[in-house]
């Protein structure tokens, strides 16, 4: 079977996909060091480091570009912001709702708004990074060299470029490399800072924080959440499908049995990345202005203060919900289960049927929210139990890569498989 599997991944092109994405990511990571001109590193340095606000996530998606202040600060969140929306306009808006129904035509179409989305909200975003870097000073010094609104502008300008070369490299990774690009960038960005959080928790250990059973008690805390995130996200309820025998002209079609998968984590990590993006934004907007009410939203908004937690794991149950109807639309299931005949034993088709896969998409939707909501705040208990803080590796990040991974695998085994079937069937008889 590994000889089997090892010639079929030197016959097949799964050898040069990987290598043109792993050029597309070498790219990546060199724009994510190349800085904007004119910025001056040590303010901003000064600014990660004595504020946590909407830039933390950016950082993190970005590979640690957003702190240097790269081309790439900004990361590929305007294109992950813009794809989020339009999922939810299929829903809203009747003409997106067609588009979805349509195919690949439709698909085209939706990847056009959706590129423009991401254009629009990068030039916003932009603009709102620009203005607050153009605000923001430590001790008399600013952070644009040349403090001025053409600095501002030329900023805004330099950051939006670099989103948008990010939404072409995340596609190229899509059409000619293997996987899903925009998720792989993300994935590495990540997966490239961990060095840094490695020399972070020796950083600790070394000063005395972190004694060695902490340490041991932290990697196994952190093994455990792997295989939870392994299992939640592989984990899926199949229903069976039966569809009787049919008479096609003089054909006879005997009926077969299938399966509906339904996953326990449908949402995947969207629920996450809504919940803290919404709490940490009214922190950054406070970063805007300056008075007394700020004080009072720090102290109740840090990520170790009991209401951010809870109002974290709540949000995150909440969405995870939300986001699955979006996803997983019963009432569509159950019509085109209809349409093609088929029918799930003891249950009528139609609504019945569209009832039954509510209850049960709803006890699966409900074991995946709340294994979301617990992954989601145990650093932030971590982080007061062993007295640590700018803890790396979040939960946001543990279930990005581990899903990422995963879901990368699982393309990688699927085309060496193809390509062996593809063999067997070239093969000449004897």
């Amino acid at each position: 079977m590994a000889q089997n599997m090892v010639g079929a991944f030197r016959a097949s092109n799964l050898g040069r996909r990987i290598g043109f994405t792993l050029l597309m990511l070498v790219v990546f990571r060199i724009g994510a060091h190349i800085p904007i001109p004119g910025v001056n590193a040590s303010v901003i340095q000064s600014l990660f480091n004595s504020q946590a606000s909407i830039f933390a996530l950016l950082n993190l998606f970005s590979g640690g570009a957003t702190a240097t202040l790269s081309i790439f600060a900004l990361s590929i969140i305007p294109y992950i912001d813009a794809s989020i929306i339009m999922q939810l306009m299929t829903v809203v808006v009747p003409r997106f709702e067609e588009w979805s129904k349509e195919g690949e035509e439709g698909q085209r179409k939706i990847n056009t708004w959706t590129r423009w989305g991401s254009v629009g909200l990068g030039a916003l975003q932009s603009v709102g990074v620009s203005y607050y870097l153009y605000r923001y000073s430590n001790h008399g010094q600013f952070v644009f060299m040349h403090h001025n609104l053409g600095s501002m502008f030329f900023c805004a300008a330099m950051l939006l470029v670099g989103t948008v070369i990010l939404m072409w490299v995340g596609e190229q990774i899509t059409d000619k490399g293997i996987g899903n690009g925009i998720s792989l960038l993300v994935f590495f960005g990540i997966i490239s800072r961990m060095p840094f959080g490695v020399s972070h928790l020796m950083q600790y250990v070394s000063a005395g924080v972190l004694s060695i059973p902490k340490l041991v008690i932290f990697l196994l805390i952190a093994l455990i959440l792997v295989v939870g995130v392994v299992i939640v996200n592989e984990g899926q309820r199949n229903i069976p499908v039966q569809y009787p025998k049919r008479v096609v002209g003089r054909r006879v079609y005997q009926g077969q049995s299938s399966h509906l998968p339904l996953r326990v984590n449908q949402a995947g990590v969207i629920p996450v990345i809504f919940a803290i993006s919404l709490l940490v934004l009214p922190y950054t907007i406070a970063n805007f202005a300056k008075g007394a009410w700020t004080t009072w939203l720090t102290h109740y908004f840090g990520i170790t203060s009991p209401l951010y937690i809870g109002l974290e794991f709540v949000l995150v149950v909440l969405f995870t919900f939300f986001y699955t109807q979006v996803v997983f639309k019963v009432d569509d299931v159950a019509d085109n289960m209809k349409k093609a005949g088929g029918y799930i034993p003891g249950i009528r088709p139609g609504k019945p049927t569209a009832d039954y896969l509510t209850r049960v998409s709803t006890r699966l939707t409900l074991v995946g929210a709340v294994f979301l909501g617990v992954v989601s705040i145990i650093p932030s208990f971590i982080t007061m139990g062993m007295g640590i803080n700018g803890l790396y590796f979040g939960g946001t990040s543990l279930l990005i890569v581990v899903g990422v991974a995963l879901d990368t695998l699982k393309q990688m085994q699927a085309q060496m498989l193809m390509r062996q079937y593809e063999g067997f069937m070239k093969k000449t008889p004897t």
